[in-house]
């Protein structure tokens, strides 16, 4: 077991974790404390638990976020391809010339 100590919001905070999971709990650790400021601030300047609160919230809602996007590469539904050829003929229908010579 590792032993790695965190900063977040200037205080040490000593967690373990698996040998060789060090530089990830750090990381993490510089993910909370990013997001410290906004935190304190959005607890009214209170206690560093509550701080922490929103700066789990804050994490929550990326999360949340993320979770909702599709993936990357992620294949386009049946439905949605019709949809965007619709709108794409719609397109080139409105930008055709009216009648033989229209450009010339």
């Amino acid at each position: 077991m590792a032993e790695v100590t965190i900063m977040v919001g200037d205080r040490p905070h000593t967690v373990y974790c698996q040998d060789g999971g060090e530089a990830r709990v750090r990381m993490l650790g510089q993910m909370l404390d990013q997001r410290w400021a906004a935190a304190l601030r959005a607890s009214g300047g209170h206690n560093g638990e509550r701080a922490l609160l929103f700066v789990s919230l804050m994490l929550a809602d990326a999360l949340e976020e993320a979770e909702r996007r599709p993936p990357a590469g992620a294949a386009v539904s049946e439905a949605a391809l019709a949809r965007i050829a619709e709108r794409l003929e719609a397109l080139a229908d409105a930008l055709e010339p009216e009648g033989p010579g229209a450009f010339e």
